[in-house]
This record gives structure tokens, C-alpha cells and sequence, in this order.
């Protein structure tokens, strides 16, 4: 069977952008770069992204496109014989999975977020927003419902094949995103009193950033988390679309054009948030109820805010749906590929795989509420713990190791593939740095992501 490719480069770049593109980008960080010291912040945001990010993406697409496989068959291809670097692919298949098992209810609380803002009675304010938040949470046939709704509309997408469905309709999915973007953030700056939000999310404020030791130690690991976990990277979701492109251009700077929209689509929400925040009196580091409880609140005051409210979820909902289409793909090819069967049969398998794995998140903020872990939390939490603090990091140690390691794939296979065709060349003299450099990097991520954690079970 032909490998299927993009019909654009255009569509290479939005999706894989679409996959980056999530609630970390609309939500998490505006709210950082906030904690952190507003432009301060964001200039050790672009460092890391730079010297970690855009260097294992770059690593993720060349094994993609060496092999022309998922990470199904990827390794297999590409390893020296009797290695064992093949058996990652059940840890990469293992981690799409999990993602999924908590992003899909999420996508779910968007969605229903849509119609909730085009009915809502804005009159209560905060507390009414509190309540009808709350009140979703507790409906365990509500949360199930828009989960299985967000796995239906993605799976349909991509049961249409990679150009038919999943470029054509990721393309429009992105191009919406942007376009919203655009028209909130017009509306946003334009509030009265929404030049304060503007200087507080663009003016450096080095003493929140480095006010103490320990305070500069959590800017530095925030900023190293954004970096790393922004682009999504590390269980072959990124792979799976390096699987899918010609040789035409160098991957190097397809990596930088993706990882610079991701960046925008991220920086241009927090020009929504902050001045409509700060244009109503609202504290920025609201946390994780800004998006749910108190934006509405702020729509309340806006002319039309029912319009604007409806356009806002519309918006996230773009961006956790071109998520979970982008993850889809990776679940499906490696089935595909892995056990050679239909594009249809894979997705008639993962129709009723993925809802039922979903089930346990969708249902801990209710009949499941007692089971938490100490120090982490309920279901979900639990779920993105082992994604977001294990699976993207040791993922990204595999693919670099790989890359680098003459027991691997080998740097000279990495830098011939990575700069196969026109456009920006690797450049060959970071090698060192990914040898060494970068893994110290990762180890970091993961020692700093489990130490609060060990502190709270051996405290307790």
C-alpha cells in the first residue's frame, strides 16, 4: 500500500502546528508568563524552545520521515540489527493513549462550553459561573456525553484519510483559530482600561523573576516545562506527520515555521486575557477557572457578550480539536502500520477503544471523585502527571539518544535526513550539545517533575 503524503506543505505545517497547539498554549501560558514576570518570562520561554524544543522536533520528524513509517515500524527501520530501540514503540503507543484518555474530556468541556454561553444568564456574574461550571463537573452524562461527542467529530475526520480529511479539514480548523484569534484580541485590546493588562504582559518585571534563588530556580523550570511540553513532543505524535512528507525541504526550518505559530498562537492569547482582565477588575492569576468561571464573568460586561463568549469556546475548541485529530492520526498509522490493516478497520477499533478509556476521566470529577493519588490528585491529574511528567520526557530522551548514539541511528543518518532538501541546515556544530547538553536538560525536567511529588509521599 502507498505511503499517503500532504498535498501541501501549507498543510504539513498547520496541522503539525495543530497538533502543538492545545490548552497549554491558550490557558497555561499567558497565566505563567504572568507568575513569572510578564516579557522576562517569555525571554527564558524562547531561549529553551530554541536550545531544547526545535532541536527534538527536528529529531522527531527525521526519524518520521527516514523511516516513512509511525513508530510502529519506525525503529525497526532505522535501528542497527539486534538492537532493541523497537520496543519504545509500545511506550510511544502507550503515551498517545493516555493523552487522549484525559484530552478528549477536556475537548468535551469546550465544546459544551458553546452552546452553555449562547444560552447562559449572565446576571449572577462570578458565582453563577462557579455553579454552571461545577454543575458540568458533576454530571457524569453531561462530561460523557461531549467526550464521546470531541472522540466521534475527531475519529470522522480522520476515518476521511490524510488529505481528504485530516489536512482539509485541520487546514480550516487552523485558519478559524487564527482568524479568532485575531478578532479577540482586536476586541480585547480595544476595552476601556486594557492598557494596563497590556503593560503587565509586556513590560519584563525581573523582580518576580528573580527575586530570590528559589524563585529564579521555578521561573527557569517553568520555562523549561513550556518549552518542552508546548510542542508536543516525545511519543511519535509529531513522528507520525514527518512520516507523511517529501523530501522537498529541510526539516530544520519547517520545524522552526511550526514552532514559531505555536509560539504566536500562545503569546496572541494572552493579548485576550490580560487586557479583558484587567479592563474589568479581574486577577490575572485566577488559575485554573479563568477560562471557565472567570472570562465569562468578564463577557457579562462586554457589549454583545454572549457573541463574544460563544466565539471565545469556539475558539478553544478549535485548538483542543485539532489536538486530539492530530493525536488520532498517530493512534491510527501505528495500527496501520503495525498490524497492516485499513484506514477504516483502525478507526472502527480506536470508535469504541478510545470513549471507554476516556470513561475513568470523564467520570473522576463525579461518581469516581474519591480516587486520587496524595500529591497529584483526582483521575485526570493523575492521567496528565504520567503524560505531561513522564512520557513527553523520557520520549524525548529516547528520540535524542537515538539520533546521537552511534548504537542508534547514528548523527550522520540524523543530519543527512534532517537536511535533505532547501531551506535552514541543522546546525552540525550541536552535536555536543545533543549528546550531552539536552539529555542533562531532560533528566532536569524529570527529576524537578517528581521531586515535589517524593517530598509530599515521604513528608506524609
Amino acid at each position: 500500500m502507498a505511503r499517503e503524503q500532504f498535498k501541501s506543505r501549507l498543510g504539513f505545517i498547520l496541522i503539525s502546528a495543530g497538533c502543538a497547539v492545545g490548552l497549554g498554549n491558550v490557558w497555561r501560558f499567558p497565566y505563567i508568563v504572568g507568575q513569572y514576570g510578564g516579557a522576562a518570562f517569555v525571554l527564558l520561554y524562547l531561549l529553551f524552545l530554541v536550545a531544547l524544543g526545535i532541536p527534538i522536533m527536528v529529531m522527531e520528524f527525521a526519524v518520521g520521515r527516514g523511516s516513512k513509517r509511525s513508530i510502529a515500524r519506525a525503529f525497526d527501520i532505522l535501528e542497527p540489527p539486534g538492537s532493541k530501540w523497537h520496543m519504545f514503540k509500545w511506550f510511544g503507543i502507550t503515551g498517545l493513549y493516555l493523552l487522549m484518555m484525559f484530552y478528549t474530556t477536556v475537548a468535551g468541556w469546550m465544546l459544551a462550553y458553546i452552546p452553555k454561553m449562547a444560552s447562559v444568564d449572565f446576571g449572577g456574574g462570578g458565582s453563577a459561573m462557579t455553579a454552571l461550571f461545577n454543575d458540568m463537573l458533576a454530571s457524569p452524562a453531561e462530561l460523557v456525553f461531549w467526550m464521546v461527542a470531541a472522540c466521534l467529530i475527531s475519529l470522522l475526520v480522520c476515518s476521511l484519510g490524510l488529505q481528504k480529511g485530516v489536512e482539509r479539514i485541520t487546514k480550516v480548523l487552523m485558519v478559524g483559530l487564527l482568524a479568532l484569534i485575531a478578532v479577540l484580541v482586536v476586541r480585547a485590546v480595544t476595552l476601556p482600561g486594557s492598557l494596563e493588562g497590556i503593560a503587565f504582559y509586556l513590560l519584563p518585571d525581573f523582580g518576580k523573576l528573580c527575586g530570590s534563588p528559589a524563585q529564579f530556580g521555578e521561573a527557569v523550570y517553568a520555562a523549561l516545562g513550556q518549552a518542552f511540553f508546548t510542542l508536543s513532543i516525545g511519543i511519535g505524535s509529531m513522528e507520525i506527520f514527518g512520516s507523511y512528507i517529501d523530501k522537498k525541504y529541510s526539516l530544520t526550518g519547517e520545524a522552526v515555521r511550526i514552532a514559531g505559530l505555536d509560539t504566536l498562537v500562545a503569546v496572541a492569547t494572552g493579548f485576550i486575557i490580560f487586557p479583558a482582565c484587567f479592563a474589568f477588575g479581574v486577577s490575572p492569576d485566577s488559575g485554573p477557572g479563568l477560562v471557565f468561571i472567570t472570562l465569562p464573568a468578564v463577557f457579562e460586561q462586554m457589549w454583545m457578550g454572549h457573541l463574544w463568549a460563544v466565539l471565545f469556546f469556539v475558539f478553544m475548541s478549535f485548538a483542543a480539536i485539532s489536538t486530539v485529530i492530530a493525536v488520532f492520526e498517530g493512534i491510527l498509522s501505528f495500527w496501520m502500520d503495525q498490524w497492516g490493516m485499513s484506514r477504516r478497520r483502525a478507526v472502527a477499533i480506536n470508535v469504541v477503544l478510545i470513549p471507554l478509556l476516556s470513561l475513568p476521566c470523564a467520570l473522576g470529577f463525579n461518581l469516581w471523585s474519591g480516587v486520587e493519588l496524595p500529591g497529584i490528585g483526582n483521575i485526570q491529574a493523575i492521567e496528565d502527571f504520567l503524560v505531561s511528567n513522564n512520557f513527553l520526557v523520557i520520549g524525548s530522551l529516547v528520540f535524542v539518544l537515538f539520533c546521537v548514539s552511534r548504537r542508534g541511528w547514528g548523527w550522520k543518518n540524523f543530519l543527512a535526513e534532517a537536511d535533505e532538501g532547501q531551506g535552514m541546515a541543522f546546525p552540525a556544530s550541536l552535536r555536543q550539545w545533543m549528546r550531552f547538553g539536552v539529555p542533562a536538560l531532560i533528566l532536569v525536567i524529570f527529576v524537578m517533575g517528581w521531586l515535589p511529588l517524593l517530598q509530599t509521599w515521604i513528608g506524609g
